[in-house]
């Protein structure tokens, strides 16, 4: 049997997660006869049945999964072997850190002042975009708020702080002291969801916190975000108000879970250090 190739093993990832050949050839950027094809080569050349086929669907045998656990670390372990070796080849020795701005509660700077171990390169990303980079090799460590996909991940929690709700301070909702689910019948999130089901933004949308807070100060809109965001960004257009029903937010630090940079294990270790004495900025609800 001839060995696996990284195109074989990208082919069967996405589809395995898109669980559908239409989606994953889309994100492949192919078309879906030649992916097709690939993947039942794969199922040929491996002896086995990866995928469970029918009009509507596609789901995994339990090779399938054992192969789509693997593949995921193989394939991250490439990318990373590629990027180290670009790296070393330009003379860069820095530990890469994601995060999305304004969402370190305050402790980005005792971070970066406490690591002497390596410079840090900071890849600043929307909301969703430092769990890919930790799987495709771009960052090291990620500083990343609750909740997220940790598959594949070692994550330790630095601190939990409640949610609360931004709105328009002329709202009427504003003049309560706390507000429940059930109070937002009729407003929206930012990305035109009904806030009543009482989630985050949708995967996949970015807004940066300008364009929220405008959003929300012109009403109808409405924002579920961490106390340690809305302290930092005290506006007199906007109210924020504790809400019931919403799980607190935890920031966390995450790596992949093959790692075995002593730099990325030193961060983690200034990061648990840091955080013993810290507590978020905090400001009263306006």
């Amino acid at each position: 049997m001839s060995e696996l190739e990284t195109r074989q093993l990208r082919y069967f990832v996405a589809v395995a997660e898109e669980r559908h050949f239409g989606r994953a050839a889309a994100r492949l950027s192919m078309a879906q006869p030649p992916l097709s094809r690939a993947i039942r080569e794969l199922e040929r050349q491996l002896g086995v049945q990866l995928l469970i086929r029918t009009t509507r669907q596609v789901s995994l045998t339990p090779a399938g999964e054992q192969l789509l656990d693997d593949a995921r670390v193989a394939l991250h372990a490439v990318a990373t072997a590629e990027g180290r070796a670009r790296r070393s080849a330009q003379g860069v020795q820095t530990l890469r850190l994601a995060l999305k701005a304004d969402y370190d509660a305050g402790l980005l700077p005792r971070l970066l002042d406490a690591f002497d171990v390596l410079p840090v390169e900071l890849l600043m990303g929307g909301r969703g975009e430092q769990v890919p980079a930790l799987h495709d090799g771009r960052a090291d460590v990620a500083l990343i708020p609750t909740p997220f996909d940790a598959h594949g991940l070692d994550v330790e929690p630095l601190l939990t702080t409640p949610c609360v709700i931004a709105l328009a301070a002329a709202d009427p909702l504003a003049a309560h002291r706390t507000l429940r689910l059930a109070d937002l019948a009729g407003r929206q999130l930012p990305d035109g969801s009904p806030a009543t089901r009482g989630r985050m933004l949708a995967k996949g949308r970015s807004f940066d916190l300008s364009q929220i807070f405008n959003l929300v100060e012109v009403g109808g809109v409405v924002w579920f975000l961490p106390e340690f965001v809305a302290s930092r960004f005290p506006r007199p257009g906007i109210s924020y108000r504790p809400i019931a029903g919403i799980d607190p937010v935890t920031l966390a630090v995450a790596w992949p879970a093959n790692s075995r940079s002593t730099a990325v294990a030193a961060f983690v270790r200034t990061a648990q250090s840091v955080v013993l004495d810290f507590d978020p900025v905090t400001q009263p609800m306006m």
